[in-house]
């Protein structure tokens, strides 16, 4: 500074810094809240944590193991009676004997499709028989987990649920955002997931049969449903026994829909 002029203030965080003393603080969680590969003091990663919240407010869906089979069920609700509901599919088969649904962010859903289909077609085109399940959703898993320690990606905003039956017997698995999976005998995700979680704890019976646990799914979206629940806004899909993973048309939802009425 020359001599005589006035001295330049210290900048706001010079300021700040000074007013503490000179001692550095760790700054708060909101600091952190726009990088992905950073953790938070309080040990988060932000973006993960928003993503879930983006599942939370997707339209509910759920799985429920039974004896002899697995089912998956969703609402499945159009923005306008304009669209094409033939065209919106929220559940759809990873290969012969695995499916899927997910609640949260459609495109991040094509996405995980698109990968796993190409994973259980290598490996098929490898070893001449179906993926295991358990396989195909550490694969899925995987490509989920690679998206929150990259710069410049975002973590997917959905969570799966992916249903399948093979040499094992019926399994069901939930993937979260940040890659992180388990196994489970009924689960929930999306809208209202924990009174639907709730619902299932109390109706769950591990000797239930694949035709009841159809019904108990039903019932578990119906406690949800803001509207009439009819055969063309939910969707549901079931694998048994015979290892064949299909939707169900709207006629046989409507005939599971008048066997709970």
């Amino acid at each position: 500074l020359k001599l005589g002029s006035p001295a330049r203030p210290p900048s706001r965080s010079r300021a700040q810094s000074l007013a503490r003393g000179g001692n550095s603080v760790a700054m708060g969680d909101a600091e952190y809240s726009f990088s992905l590969t950073t953790f938070a003091p309080s040990g988060k990663l932000l973006q993960i944590e928003y993503a879930l919240n983006r599942v939370a407010e997707g339209r509910p869906a759920l799985g429920i193991k039974a004896k002899n089979g697995v089912v998956l069920a969703t609402e499945k609700r159009v923005t306008s009676p304009l669209v094409d509901e033939s065209s919106m599919r929220k559940i759809e088969s990873l290969s012969g004997n695995i499916g899927m649904v997910y609640a949260g962010m459609p495109p991040d859903y094509r996405v995980l499709v698109s990968r796993g289909r190409k994973q259980a077609q290598q490996y098929y085109g490898i070893y001449r028989e179906p993926i295991p399940v358990s396989q195909l959703v550490r694969d899925q898993a995987a490509t989920m987990q690679e998206f929150t320690q990259s710069g410049g990606v975002r973590p997917f905003g959905i969570s799966l649920m992916i249903a399948g039956y093979d040499e094992t017997g019926p399994q069901l698995f939930q993937v979260d955002p940040s890659g992180s999976y388990f196994g489970w005998k009924a689960s929930a995700i999306g809208k209202n997931h924990v009174n639907a979680k709730s619902f299932l704890e109390k109706r769950y019976n591990e000797d239930v049969e694949l035709e009841d646990a159809i019904h108990t799914a039903i019932l578990t979206l119906k406690e949800g449903f803001e509207e009439a629940i009819t055969a063309e806004n939910i969707e549901i899909g079931i694998v048994g026994p015979d290892k064949k993973f299909r939707v169900l048309t709207p006629a046989e939802v409507q005939d599971y829909l008048a066997e709970v009425e």
